[in-house]
């Protein structure tokens, strides 16, 4: 009988060889990749022992050293999945990504239905791009995991047009919806959605954050859901992006709300809840400052917008007592609490009254809030000047609902107090720094290839080109990290100190 030693041996010696190489690995067009092929669990076998099928052109196996090699061209983006047999014939698989070698000024247009991926982000393809324009949507074709949709799309944004980079709306038919199952808990059946352009936030990830945050903040509220996407035109690579719902009737109906309800956006500064303007000045409406964007009568119809101006008068007419008594039941006193608390976490000084959207089904139910427009957060306006983290809490000086929420004892006492315990609860900083560490590291590589294709234009863009303190994209997810951390600090002793 052979001792335990030797029977150990032999039966690792007699154990199968399943073929591994990791992965996936990821390179450029131009650059080499060189792996070697090796059993998963370390068995020493000689190359030979490995058979390589589906090499693409170029690649090699050496089977003296069990290497794969491999210098792709300038025409061969795309991903591979290389499989790999034993001896004994058993199986395994190599993933290979060939990322666009954009900068290569004899690079080759990517084929949309083949690149499906970059660095481990998903890439979404216009084809028509040309045509966008911010006034109408036109016929695009959009490709997206290598399924091709008949789609519809147009400039998206006011200010943000005149970045070099722009945002897109996009709309899919009904019988062929957006289908993305395994990102941000599902993308399904989605009729619309936004691509959010991240030129002026060189972190690329603060309407993630933002949108992620309210989630946290306010589970029980109308959500965004929001994932990384690399787009690329007619063939050519544009950037790195945010795909985000768009807030519509398709998504009002997704959550449960009527499909055939009212949905305004607050546009300006003028969508104040106040029968006067910041000046002191009379409104004509007091609906002056919004737009209609779904529900009928349609805007520019008679009585278009009824349940809005009259929910407009209620905030800023109604008496202490009624405001205390009949508010909760004309608004969601969470969902507009809670507007006020993500302002106030995150200094969100551009959405404290517009870039906001207020649902109402007049058929029944409250007024609903959904937040929108999140660059201008985590210690950055939208045009990128530094706000400090000791920013003082919004007060209301400039939307009377917050200014009524927060004189009413009855409201204002229990909304500070569940903050306060938020703050080191479900928004505790180290579960937001891991979440933080968590998007950094899945678009890492994709924000340095969008920093270098845009950061020359980036930092002389005139709005912000008298700046003196850019950051790399490492950099501002330290800055937003060290904001954070500070910024909840602050809040926790201002909100000790309040009844």
């Amino acid at each position: 009988m052979l001792p335990l030693d030797r029977q150990d041996e032999d039966d690792k010696s007699e154990a199968p060889c399943v073929p591994t190489a990791g992965g996936p690995h990821w390179l450029e067009e131009g650059e080499t990749l060189s792996v070697k092929v090796s059993c998963a669990d370390d068995t020493e076998v000689k190359g030979s022992a490995f058979h390589l099928k589906n090499l693409p052109p170029g690649a090699s196996y050496d089977k003296k050293t069990a290497t794969l090699s491999w210098t792709p061209g300038l025409d061969q983006a795309g991903v591979y999945v290389i499989a790999l047999k034993g001896k004994e014939k058993q199986t395994g698989t190599v993933k290979i990504g060939v990322a666009d070698n954009w900068k290569d000024p004899h690079n080759v247009p990517v084929q949309p239905t083949v690149y499906t991926e970059e660095y481990g982000l998903p890439v979404i393809h216009f084809q028509g791009a040309s045509h966008l324009n911010p006034d109408d949507h036109v016929p695009l074709t959009v490709i997206y995991g290598g399924h091709t949709y008949a789609a519809e799309g147009k400039l998206r944004g006011s200010s943000s047009l005149a970045f070099p980079k722009n945002s897109y709306t996009l709309k899919f038919s009904a019988e062929d919806p957006f289908q993305e199952p395994a990102r941000a808990g599902g993308f399904t059946n989605r009729r619309s959605l936004v691509l959010i352009n991240t030129f002026n936030d060189n972190s690329y990830l603060r309407a993630r954050m933002g949108f992620e945050l309210w989630g946290r903040l306010s589970p029980e509220s109308l959500q965004v859901k929001t994932f990384s996407v690399v787009v690329y035109l007619d063939g050519v690579y544009h950037g790195l992006y945010t795909l985000a719902d768009h807030v519509n009737k398709h998504l009002m109906a997704a959550q449960g709300l009527s499909v055939n309800g009212n949905l305004y956006k607050a546009d300006t500064g003028a969508a104040n809840f106040r029968l006067e303007d910041k000046d002191g000045q009379p409104k004509p409406t007091p609906h002056a400052g919004f737009v209609k964007q779904d529900g009928t009568p349609k805007e520019g119809e008679p009585g278009a917008f009824d349940d809005l101006d009259a929910f407009v008068r209620f905030v800023a007419t109604a008496s202490d007592a009624d405001f205390r008594t009949q508010g909760p039941q004309l608004f969601s006193q969470r969902d507009y609490e809670n507007w006020w608390a993500f302002v106030t976490l995150l200094v969100a000084i551009d959405s404290d009254v517009k870039n906001a959207y207020h649902y109402h089904d007049p058929q029944g139910g409250p007024w609903r809030y959904i937040p929108w427009d999140l660059d201008g957060t985590f210690g950055q306006t939208w045009k990128t000047q530094r706000l400090r983290p000791t920013a003082p809490l919004d007060t209301g000086a400039d939307n009377e609902m917050f200014r009524r929420l927060l004189a009413e004892p009855t409201f204002a006492g229990p909304l500070r107090t569940r903050l306060r315990a938020q703050l080191s609860q479900e928004l505790a900083p180290v579960l937001l720094h891991a979440r933080l560490d968590e998007i950094a590291g899945e678009i890492a590589p994709s924000a340095r290839r969008d920093e270098a294709r845009w950061m020359e234009q980036y930092r002389s863009f005139p709005l912000w080109s008298q700046r003196t303190d850019f950051t790399t994209f490492d950099e501002e997810v330290e800055y937003i990290r060290q904001w954070l951390t500070l910024r909840w600090v602050f809040l926790d002793a201002q909100l000790a100190l309040m009844p």
